[in-house]
């Protein structure tokens, strides 16, 4: 993958990161390339080797079809998931931790549901705050709106998936990919 200044990718575990510098370090008498991310939410700074990217994750941001596959993950019904919450938590931190999109969607939805149906676990409130913050900050650079009409859209895909009523009207960055549905900003 190559990278410029500028660029903006995702990092697991933190979401939207923008590489800020490139630059050569000597490590262990060896000339190695680092780029210097800046995480979009918070002041976090990260330096990644170039060799690792891959390793650790880091990817460019989603496309279309990448839209498309997280709102059918969003919306499909639940799977089976553990009841010991110690499994389901662990589960949901690997997906996470994955970095990929799409298994991070499946931790939104699943909390969101299990929240609406049951209520959360303190950690899990948290968990599920984190993963919301991952997707939306990938969910509007895919989209080139800011956070907060991306947050409006995902919450429009779980009301939709929760069968709960969704006003028409238009959404700032376009329809939704795979709903007819659209709401007023």
């Amino acid at each position: 993958m190559a990278f410029k200044v500028g660029e903006t990718v995702v990092y697991p575990h933190h979401g939207a990161a923008v590489i800020e510098e490139i630059k050569e370090r000597i490590v262990r008498g060896e000339l190695r390339t680092y780029l210097s991310l800046r995480v979009t939410q918070g002041d976090l700074r990260i330096q990644v080797p170039a060799k690792n990217v891959e390793m650790v994750g880091m990817r460019d941001v989603i496309d279309e079809g990448g839209l498309e596959e997280v709102v059918s993950v969003l919306m499909a019904e639940n799977p089976e998931e553990p009841s010991n919450w110690s499994r389901r938590y662990k589960a949901n931190v690997e997906k996470i931790a994955s970095g990929d999109t799409l298994a991070v969607a499946e931790v939104v939805r699943d909390l969101t549901r299990r929240e609406r149906e049951r209520g959360l676990s303190a950690g899990e409130k948290r968990m599920l705050l984190r993963a919301r913050q991952i997707l939306v900050s990938e969910l509007a650079l895919a989209r080139s709106i800011n956070e907060e009409q991306a947050q409006t859209r995902l919450d429009m895909v779980l009301a939709k998936a929760f069968g709960d009523d969704v006003p028409e009207g238009e959404l700032p960055g376009g329809p939704i990919p795979g709903i007819n549905a659209t709401v007023a900003d």
